[in-house]
Formats: C-alpha cells, sequence, structure tokens
C-alpha cells in the first residue's frame, strides 16, 4: 500500500469538495467562471507537463488526439452545467445528483458497448432514480416551470457530461494525462472565449479574484496533478473508496459553513443515490465499465 499516494488521492479529493462553495464565492457566472479555470489549468499542468520531461517521451496518435478532443467537450460541458446547478440549488443536493456519473456510464456500456445490463445494475440505476427525486422534492417536479428552475436540470446534464467524458476516455492509452488535460483544457478555451463576456470581471472585489483564481489554480491544476500523480500508484478498489472524500467534503461543508438542512426526504434522497453509486462501484464482476468509472472519477 503505497501510503504518499493515498494522502496525495485524499487531499484532492477533499481540495475538490471545496469548490461548490469557492464557484459561489467568485461572483462571476458558470461560462465565465469555467473559461478562467480552463486558462489556469492549462498553464499550470502545462508547466508540470515540461518540468517532469514528460513532453520528451509523449506518444501522439492522431484517432487519440481526435478523441481526446471530443472528451474534451464533455469535460467543458460537465464543468459549465456543474457551476449552473450551483447557482440554482443548494451544494449538496447538486453535488449528489453530479455523481450519478457511474450509473450513466453503465447505462453507456449497455447501449454502445453490448454490455450487458445486470439486475443488479437495473436495480442501481432505480435506486439512484428515486434518490434524485426525493433529494430534489417531489414538488419540484409539479409543473414545467418548478421543475425548469430548480437547477436539477443542469445537474443532471453536468453528471452526463461527466459520464460521457469516462465514456469516451476509456480506450486512451498511449497520450499521458497532462498531454490529455491540456488538450482538453485548450478546447475549453477555444469553445468558451466566444460567449464570455468580460464585463463580469469589472468590479470584482479582491475576494472575489482570490476565489476565481483557487478555484482555476488549486481546483483544476493542483489538484489534477496530485490525482494523477497518485492513481498510477493504487489499487481500484482505494480509489474508489477515496473519491467519495469528495461529495463527502462537499456536503460538510454547505451544512457547516452554508447552514443547509436537508429535509428528511432530502436526506433519504442523498442516502438512496450514494448507496445506488457504491452498489454499482463495488460490483467488479458484474459491472464492466468499473475501471472507467473508478480511475477517471476527478472533475
Amino acid at each position: 500500500m503505497n501510503v504518499s499516494a493515498m494522502v496525495k488521492l485524499t487531499i484532492s479529493m477533499a481540495i475538490f469538495g471545496s469548490i461548490g462553495f469557492f464557484t459561489i464565492n467568485t461572483g462571476i457566472p458558470a461560462v465565465e467562471l469555467v473559461f478562467v479555470r480552463c486558462i489556469c489549468a492549462t498553464l499550470f499542468l502545462s508547466a508540470m507537463w515540461y518540468l517532469t520531461g514528460g513532453h520528451k517521451t509523449e506518444i501522439w496518435n492522431k484517432r487519440e488526439v481526435l478523441q481526446t478532443l471530443l472528451c474534451g467537450v464533455f469535460l467543458v460541458l460537465n464543468w459549465v452545467f456543474l457551476f449552473k446547478a450551483f447557482e440554482e440549488m443548494s451544494i449538496s443536493i447538486a453535488i449528489s445528483i453530479y455523481n450519478l456519473a457511474p450509473i450513466f456510464v453503465l447505462i453507456l456500456g449497455t447501449l454502445f458497448l453490448r454490455e450487458k445490463m445486470t439486475v443488479s445494475g437495473v436495480l442501481a440505476t432505480v435506486i439512484c432514480f428515486v434518490g434524485s427525486i426525493f433529494i430534489v422534492g417531489i414538488e419540484s417536479f409539479q409543473s414545467i416551470d418548478l421543475f425548469l428552475n430548480s437547477g436539477f436540470v443542469w445537474a443532471l446534464l453536468s453528471a452526463i457530461c461527466y459520464a460521457l467524458t469516462m465514456f469516451t476516455s476509456k480506450t486512451i492509452r498511449n497520450l499521458s494525462p497532462y498531454a490529455t488535460t491540456f488538450l482538453q483544457t485548450i478546447v475549453g478555451i477555444v469553445m468558451l472565449l466566444p460567449l464570455c463576456n468580460f464585463e463580469v470581471f469589472v468590479g470584482l472585489s479582491t475576494s472575489n479574484w482570490l476565489y476565481i483564481l483557487g478555484t482555476g489554480i488549486i481546483h483544476t491544476g493542483f489538484v489534477y496533478y496530485l490525482f494523477f500523480d497518485s492513481i498510477r500508484n493504487l489499487s481500484t478498489i482505494i480509489v474508489s473508496v477515496l473519491v467519495f472524500v469528495d461529495p463527502v467534503v462537499a456536503i460538510l461543508l454547505d451544512t457547516i459553513i452554508l447552514d443547509f438542512r436537508p429535509t428528511l426526504l432530502q436526506t433519504f434522497g442523498i442516502v438512496l443515490i450514494f448507496a445506488g453509486i457504491i452498489f454499482t462501484v463495488f460490483k467488479p464482476n458484474e459491472n464492466p465499465t468499473n475501471n472507467v468509472v473508478n480511475e477517471e472519477n476527478v472533475s
């Protein structure tokens, strides 16, 4: 057991668990925040890629590069939708729905890779679906307006794009994590530049800028570095357990600092969602997409 790698992964997941708290304190919308995040990640990880000498031994493959660029589109949309969800709903609720991604990976594998959907997979999907209804609130599904304004759609789209990110990166083997992330964040810069309203950066406080740079440099650059530096030295089962530090920290911060108080039904919904996810992740013999879920589970 590599204790150093475990510590690095735990720290990276704990830091990422605070991204919701940072996001709502930046004072800028989701698109502009993700744009800054892509710039910071590109600069930070490119520097690490260069300093570690990885750029000298990089193996470039045209198919993998194109696949990575497509993966980058899903990754950037995943970030935008997640941050928009934070604008509309509690961090705890958004993160819980966002972590439905492993379930969607299982469904994608069934639809496109002809992987057999097992009884346990169907059960986990149903459990998570019911949990989602409880966590958002049954009343939010009583009218289209309430449903659209609940933030549920943004959170669900973020989970789907997260799953597509994991799914499309499944067969990338030769490109290093640094090269992969570099290409993905470059895609984000190109995608979001035309959509950015740079006027939102005018009049921001020093505190806003600290949160913005923290989201870009710490939550993206530093966290990705720790994550990539640790998972190669850990077993899949250890990674599976430690990635749950992320939502736990997010929910604790939301409860302690932002005074989020879930109702009984919302609490039950959170429990159902994570029960379904854990049930999916820890069924390696029945779930062929297990390795994808575990090894790519970082945002």
